[in-house]
């Protein structure tokens, strides 16, 4: 009886431990189910945090290329805030200049309306001038020379028929008389070719130089042969002139060389001409763009001192006495004033018994 209680208890025993075991091990199976999860959750976890691992590490360099952007903008930005500050000051630099050219031009206008003012006030005292000349030629032609003719006329018939009563001194006289006389007419006959240079009408023609030269040589032939002289004319250009005006300009340089020879030598004289460019001419007040008709003139005659080349241009200039050469010293007046009246320029150089030459620039169109 009592070895079966024990039996008893003993499988009671076994039944307990063997329902433990059966929830041990259910519970050591669920544990380990939740291990199993838990594993997968962790590797789960673990590949989620690799993931933001990788996305933090593009992110620091995204952020890294972002920064260096931002750098590169903010460097830019300065070089611009840098550039734009020269930029601002070189246009306030601008503008004071703008400014100050705008006061230039104020002022320039003004000095240019005031010296519109002044043409129009030398217009208007020219025009005077012109009608004074105008009178002054009148009177020259008229009332000048009409005296003069009855006083060379009334001396030549003294002289005529009173000549055996004269005395050697009255003759002498009277001879004086008339020689003032002639220089008085040939003065005036100078004076009203200088005037009418200036108040003729000036018509400009396409002209062939040589032959105003030859038409000169030809008034000139007595003269010519008197002095032996030798007249070289080559090389010529057709040139827009005023045609009679530049045949008396052509008559008083030759002339004047004629007048001026070296009388120990026959006179020679050397006249040509060609188109040149202004920047091939020597002198500073030729355009050098422009196309001009350079006209030399050059002779082998007494010459002159290279300190008179200005001079012997001007009215009643002369550098000789009128008992050594005729004349009234307004011949070369009149050659620099045609000369003017063509736009053009004349030079003239020189030493002492070295001949003269006369150099002439004449716009070529």
């Amino acid at each position: 009886m009592f070895q079966n209680d024990e039996k008893e208890k003993r499988a009671e025993e076994k039944e307990k431990r063997a329902a433990e075991l059966i929830i041990a091990n259910k519970e050591l199976a669920f544990q380990n189910e939740e291990k199993e999860k838990r594993a997968a959750e962790l590797i789960i976890a673990n590949k989620e945090l690799a993931f933001q691992n990788e996305e933090k590490e593009k992110r620091a360099a995204e952020l890294g290329i972002a920064n260096k952007e931002l750098a590169f903008q903010n460097e830019e930005k300065e070089k611009r805030a840098a550039e734009l500050i020269i930029a601002n000051k070189e246009l306030a630099f601008q503008n004071k200049e703008k400014e100050k050219r705008a006061a230039e031009l104020i002022i320039a206008n003004k000095e240019l309306a005031f010296q519109n003012e002044e043409k129009e006030k030398r217009a208007e005292e020219l025009s005077i001038a012109n009608k004074e000349l105008l009178a002054f030629t009148y009177i020259s032609s008229h009332d000048l020379q009409e005296p003069l003719r009855k006083i060379q006329t009334f001396v030549s018939i003294i002289l005529a028929k009173e000549n055996e009563s004269l005395s050697e001194s009255g003759k002498y006289n009277f001879q004086r008389i008339q020689l003032a006389a002639g220089r008085m007419q040939l003065l005036i006959d100078d004076l009203l070719a200088f005037s009418r240079i200036s108040t003729t009408e000036l018509k400009f023609e396409k002209t062939e130089l040589n032959v105003i030269i030859d038409d000169v040589k030809a008034e000139l032939k007595d003269t010519i042969q008197e002095k032996h002289a030798t007249i070289e004319s080559c090389e010529f250009c057709t040139a827009n002139i005023i045609p009679f005006q530049f045949r008396q300009l052509m008559y008083n340089l030759i002339s004047n060389a004629l007048k001026f020879s070296n009388p120990e030598i026959p006179s020679h004289i050397i006249i040509k001409s060609s188109i040149e460019k202004g920047n091939t001419l020597n002198n500073e007040k030729l355009s050098p763009d422009k196309n001009y008709c350079h006209i030399i003139v050059k002779d082998n005659g007494i010459g002159f001192e290279p300190h008179f080349s200005e001079r012997i241009f001007g009215v009643f200039q002369k550098l000789h006495t009128k008992e050594a050469y005729a004349g009234t010293g307004i011949g070369l007046a009149i050659v620099k004033k045609i000369v003017e009246n063509h736009n053009g320029i004349i030079t003239a150089t020189s030493e002492l018994k070295k001949g003269a030459t006369f150099d002439i620039y004449i716009p070529a169109s």
